[in-house]
């Protein structure tokens, strides 16, 4: 039943990552007909972020009041009715109205998910479930493209994804037993928790990044005590190293960010490409950070969460040098093939940290931080990219 429901955790990542590349590589179509200018996007985008960052910081309330899968089924079924709402959008107005619940729905559940899984599985897993995030992020720019190819018909493009979601929401429904299982399987065992400002130990933290795990699997706790799981914000914001910590994250899910928004249209704009052939390129770049997570995946059970960060941060440079650069045409998306991969081991190995660093105690509430100075990078970063190492300030903080 375990492996069960993980199976069903990676499912939802792969569609959680379905509609987070759609508006970058469908904007230089959609753009002319809406009669807007081609910096819109950005305002659709910090209205996404806006909703999710108002739903992750409100995650932990969220889930202890709702429960998990209640949470993750209605938080899928709102981005399927707004991806919906896109493909039928008449305006502009219309598309800043649709993201809301767009950005609302993909909050809650996305800290939920990563609190769980950095927890309570090894960091193979951590890198595995956004391996799958990867696969949905991939996907999504394959199925625009084609849509786009066939007389530019982005919306036909969204309402695919959206009815793709609307599929994974009746999927959840019937899972309803399998949720229920989990909670009463959660409230038998819940491991005792270190104390707060403490680190959780470890079983060899280099080769085994992981944490109760049962065969490889586990079953999830939601994670801290009542009185540290309702902490206030000041309280978690005085941990040593915190800063460090968000600042990092708010660095790296901005460069990323960027490649998402703007990547379609830097090879449009900049290098002459056809907005298919661009659409076509952000997917492998999706593609390439798919495949990373899966190789740092099987690494990560060799070596450190800090060690992977640190690779990946070279291909990143790697990659952006060839981007950037005044080198022949192909040298572009080959950059865009780079930075993806060193994207891969990045994010998970951040979020498997958590526990570790600030104890399990304090886990969702930093989850949740986290995952808001993620968002909050969305609208930042893109307008200012490249202005800040990603990643780099996670290495100094407190091991």
């Amino acid at each position: 039943m375990a492996t069960l429901f993980l199976a069903l955790i990676y499912a939802t990542f792969i569609s959680l990552g379905l509609p987070d590349s759609l508006l970058g590589v469908s904007w230089p179509v959609m753009q002319p007909g809406l009669g807007v200018p081609y910096s819109f996007a950005g305002i659709i985008s910090m209205i996404v972020s806006g909703g999710t960052i108002v739903a992750s910081f409100f995650s932990g309330p969220i889930i202890r009041r709702f429960g998990t899968g209640n949470t993750t089924r209605v938080s899928v079924a709102m981005t399927a009715i707004a991806l919906c709402g896109f493909s039928l959008s008449p305006s502009f107005g219309w598309l800043l109205l649709m993201a809301i619940p767009l950005g609302l729905g993909g909050g809650a559940v996305d800290a939920a998910l990563n609190h769980f899984v950095a927890t309570h599985y090894k960091a193979n897993h951590m890198n595995w479930l956004h391996c799958f995030w990867g696969v949905g992020a991939m996907s999504g720019p394959l199925i625009m493209s084609r849509f786009i190819v066939e007389g530019g018909n982005w919306r036909g493009g969204y309402l695919t994804v959206g009815i793709i979601q609307g599929c994974l929401v009746a999927l959840l429904l019937a899972s309803l037993p399998l949720w229920r299982w989990t909670e009463r399987e959660t409230s038998s065992a819940r491991p005792a928790l270190a104390p707060a400002g403490q680190q959780q130990p470890t079983r060899n933290a280099g080769r085994d990044n992981g944490r109760h795990a049962q065969d490889g699997n586990a079953i999830l706790d939601d994670g801290g005590s009542a009185e540290k799981g309702n902490a206030g914000l000041l309280s978690v914001l005085k941990l040593p190293g915190v800063w460090p910590v968000l600042v990092a994250f708010f660095s790296y899910c901005g460069a990323e960010a960027t490649m998402g928004l703007w990547g379609s249209s830097f090879l449009v704009k900049a290098r002459g490409l056809d907005a298919s052939t661009a659409a076509f390129w952000v997917s492998l770049f999706f593609g390439s950070l798919t495949v990373g997570r899966l190789i740092s995946g099987f690494a990560a059970m060799r070596t450190s969460n800090a060690s992977l960060i640190r690779a990946g941060l070279l291909l990143i440079l790697a990659g952006a040098g060839l981007m950037l650069l005044p080198m022949p045409g192909p040298f572009s998306p080959v950059g865009f093939l780079l930075v993806g991969l060193g994207c891969a081991p990045i994010y998970p190995s951040m979020l498997h940290e958590t526990p570790r660093r600030f104890s399990a105690d304090w886990a969702p509430m930093l989850m949740a931080y986290r995952w808001g100075s993620h968002i909050q990078a969305l609208p930042f970063c893109p307008r200012h990219s490249g202005s800040s190492p990603p990643a780099g300030t996670w290495l100094s903080s407190p091991q």
